[in-house]
């Protein structure tokens, strides 16, 4: 059974007129359960997140400062969100869902976050609408309980993945894959262990022949017995903030290689959703959808 990590705190509320759509994480779920691509069944619901688990990733200063409040208003801008006790909790509450998505994939093949993606967020700060990185947190937990041994990491949200890339620059037993944006945020890239920049206006064709070259290499040398994959849906040429110009359909393809080539390859994979900035939520919801019903088609 597919099993899918959603909460009512992942739509927190946001200033009116605010960039980021937290709509989509109401949205979504209700979209799965009326077309029948999930049932009730199919969602669990986490709690917050165990500290001594966050403390495995990020530092205790930012952790502390942040479940305190005590941010700057400089690290509160960098962030791009409201700091407040109920956006900490959200975070917390998404990370654990990850885990949680990551143990049900050992059971199953796969299992997905409504949320998550969080791979701006460093050891030290956040950015990027992300406070503590979700995914390094999942990948430190199986490695630290020695559920994985070499874990890879599929970011292919249109911005590069920088605080993940900082987090496992010195981690031998995780790989990071980040094909985004070459002139995309953020401005300064950090190093993964695999990067490609795409150009603005790639279109399906230039998109997918690189994703087709890249993901068979990757696992073929690095052999990997445990993935994470950010399906972020910015890459869509509707998309405000993604400069790229993938089509509803190329996106899909995208999605149904790499879940089609984990599952070729044995391999466990938990999916967060990332960003998705496109004007019309239904495009949005549309393109997130899709992961969801490939995921059945594909491993169930």
């Amino acid at each position: 059974m597919l099993k899918i990590a959603w909460s009512p705190v992942y739509h927190h509320p946001l200033p009116e007129g605010h960039r980021f759509p937290m709509e989509k994480y109401s949205l979504l779920p209700e979209q799965l359960l009326y077309e029948g691509t999930a049932k009730d069944e199919n969602f669990f619901t986490p709690s917050p997140v165990n500290e001594q688990d966050i403390l495995a990733t990020h530092s205790s200063e930012w952790w502390h400062k942040l479940k305190t409040l005590q941010l700057s208003p400089s690290e509160i801008r960098r962030t791009g969100f409201p700091l407040s006790a109920s956006l900490v909790e959200r975070e917390t509450t998404i990370v654990q869902g990850t885990i949680q998505a990551a143990l049900y994939a050992l059971q199953h093949g796969i299992a997905m976050n409504i949320a998550g993606g969080t791979h701006h967020a460093f050891t030290n700060r956040g950015e990027g609408f992300c406070l503590l990185n979700d995914v390094a947190i999942a990948a430190h937990y199986l490695l630290n309980r020695q559920l994985a041994q070499r874990i890879l990491i599929i970011d292919l949200d249109v911005h590069q993945g920088n605080g993940t890339a900082q987090i496992f620059a010195r981690e031998p037993s995780v790989f990071t894959f980040s094909m985004h944006g070459e002139r995309n945020y953020p401005l300064q890239k950090e190093l993964s262990d695999w990067d490609i920049g795409l150009p603005d206006g790639t279109d399906d064709a230039y998109y997918l022949k690189t994703l087709y070259n890249a993901l068979p290499q990757i696992i073929d040398r690095f052999q990997p017995d445990f993935a994470f994959y950010i399906s972020g849906v910015d890459i869509l040429a509707t998309d405000k903030l993604g400069k790229l110009a993938v089509s509803l359909q190329g996106c899909r393809e995208r999605d149904r290689f790499v879940l089609q080539t984990c599952k070729n390859n044995r391999l466990p994979v938990a999916v967060s959703m990332g960003g998705g900035y496109s004007p019309r939520l239904a495009d949005i919801i549309e393109a997130h959808s899709n992961t969801y019903r490939l995921a059945q088609q594909i491993f169930f």
